[in-house]
């Protein structure tokens, strides 16, 4: 009974740790399964160097999410993540 309760306790570690492929603006990026945040989507969008300014606002937008869920994301947001998930991050300058 101990070795299945140990088992049990590798599997999911590994479960956590499993990386999947999602969508960012046509690009395949590779990430951890779990939920992923808002900034979290946008660095990986831009590489860790999004643009910024007084004026610059980021949208984050995605679909075919979990339960073929899609919307929007805010900063301070996250959402769970599953393979073949599409994210659409656009930066606009409203000067």
């Amino acid at each position: 009974m101990k070795e299945e309760h140990e088992e049990h306790e590798e599997h999911e570690e590994h479960e956590e740790h499993k990386t999947i492929t999602i969508i960012i603006n046509g690009r395949e990026k590779q990430v951890s399964k779990g939920k992923l945040s808002y900034e979290g989507i946008v660095d990986l969008a831009y590489n860790n160097t999004p643009p910024t300014g007084n004026n610059v606002v980021i949208t984050v937008s995605y679909s075919k999410g979990v339960n073929g869920k899609q919307g929007t994301l805010l900063s301070g947001d996250d959402v769970k993540i599953k393979a073949g998930m599409v994210f659409d991050v656009t930066a606009t300058d409203k000067s």
